[in-house]
């Protein structure tokens, strides 16, 4: 059932009063046959609007969120759905309508009589696929709609009207005045699929990302559009691979999964010198562990070039494995990108892969307590060096078992205190 149905919505229709409309985004993916686990419902109401929200979330004792005092937003929180509703601006539905962003996000629709009102054609614009401003004024007043316009287009597959591109190169310059987590959380989206590559070209050729992410070049955006092939081929190339789990880290991050591909493109987009690097992410409101990812993507970038991997020792990669952590399919992805030969990074894939790989996911046979008994030692730095370099001689083959890690250990204790 669509979404237009209330049969579908968690309110019975008999607690919304009669001027009640559904708008934006639910409408407009209803018509477009698109559907979502999650209902966002939207509605805007002539009068009475944090009054109604209220009224609802105590008959179904959800939660109650008041969004915006001065503007009348309120938003009942149910356990499937969030139901947002907004005192309608301007003196009528149409005059509401008339200040949204894009046409096709200004059409209306009344759950009491079945009726869609589309003053702005936005109709035909979804048929057409394409993305059209309603004024320029509207851009101006929230110039987050510059970017959204591309996340937008990306999202829906569609493309953006001539006249409106055009207007957002010229009014490209006010997206710097934005709140950088608005601005982070359309980039993110851009950044975390396929489908947004193209149209974050378009963005930074149109002008939109000078301020934020001012390295982006177009060889810089050729290595983002690589990444998305390399994804593909390396799921092709590497039996077992599983791209969609490999390529995404489930820990959450900043509110969503923290997706490896994103963070191989923040890293290709970004500055490579160390300052800079946090600089540029921390403006963007990036969180401390994606900040990290990608410093340790760059950090690590040179040791997998064509001229320095096939020379690597199982030393400098246990060290590189060390210095990674899990963003190592980030790195890889890059790598390859940047020039790297695939069969050249296929071999630290494979270990990566394998959970019980003595380079990439080193298991020692001894605790820090076990060597504290054996050796008679206080804990201190001491203990964690000892187990740095059983670990190394794990991962080179000199020591298997734990008989031999003890007596490695004491080997070199005894060497230290000569």
């Amino acid at each position: 059932m669509s979404v237009l149905s209330p049969q579908t919505w968690p309110i019975g229709l008999e607690l919304l009063p009669p001027a009640t409309y559904l708008v934006g985004g639910n409408v407009r993916d209803a018509l477009l046959g698109r559907r979502a686990e999650y209902l966002d419902l939207d509605f805007v109401l002539p009068e009475g609007a944090v009054k109604t929200a209220k009224r609802i979330a105590n008959y179904y004792q959800a939660g109650f969120v008041l969004l915006d005092a001065e503007r009348q937003i309120a938003r009942v929180v149910f356990e499937k759905a969030t139901a947002d509703f907004a005192q309608q601006v301007g003196d009528s539905l149409e005059e509401d309508l008339q200040r949204r962003d894009f046409t096709v996000n200004a059409i209306a629709y009344s759950p009491h009589t079945e009726e869609i009102i589309d003053p702005l054609q936005g109709y035909a614009d979804l048929q057409q696929h394409l993305i059209r401003m309603i004024a320029p004024e509207n851009l101006k007043e929230d110039p987050l709609r510059l970017l959204r316009a591309y996340r937008q287009a990306a999202q829906l597959g569609f493309q953006l009207e001539a006249e409106t591109r055009t207007m957002i190169q010229q009014l490209a310059d006010l997206l710097q005045f934005i709140a950088a987590e608005r601005v982070q959380a359309e980039l993110s989206y851009l950044l975390s699929t396929a489908k947004g590559t193209p149209f974050l070209r378009m963005s930074w050729e149109d002008g939109l990302l000078t301020h934020w992410l001012p390295h982006a070049t177009a060889t810089r955006l050729d290595w983002v559009r690589c990444i998305d092939q390399v994804a593909i081929d390396l799921e092709s190339t590497l039996t077992g691979l599983n791209l969609s789990g490999w390529m995404r880290d489930q820990q959450r991050v900043s509110g969503t999964g923290r997706s490896w591909l994103k963070i191989a493109k923040l890293s290709a987009l970004v500055s490579h010198d160390p300052q800079s690097i946090e600089l540029e992410l921390w403006r963007l409101k990036y969180s401390r562990a994606e900040m990290q990812a990608v410093f340790a993507v760059i950090k690590c970038l040179p040791l997998v070039q064509p001229q320095t991997l096939p020379v690597l020792s199982v030393e400098q990669q246990y060290n590189l494995f060390r210095q990674i952590g899990a963003a190592f399919p980030a790195l890889a992805v890059l790598a390859v990108a940047t020039g790297t030969p695939m069969e050249a990074v296929a071999p630290l894939i494979q270990r990566f892969l394998t959970p019980n790989d003595p380079v990439a996911h080193p298991n020692p046979p001894l605790t820090g307590r076990d060597l504290m008994a054996a050796l008679h030692l206080p804990p201190g730095p001491q203990i964690g060096q000892l187990l740095e370099a059983i670990q190394l001689a794990l991962a080179e083959g000199k020591i298997q078992t734990r008989k031999q890690a003890l007596d490695f250990a004491q080997r070199l204790f005894d060497a230290e205190n000569q």
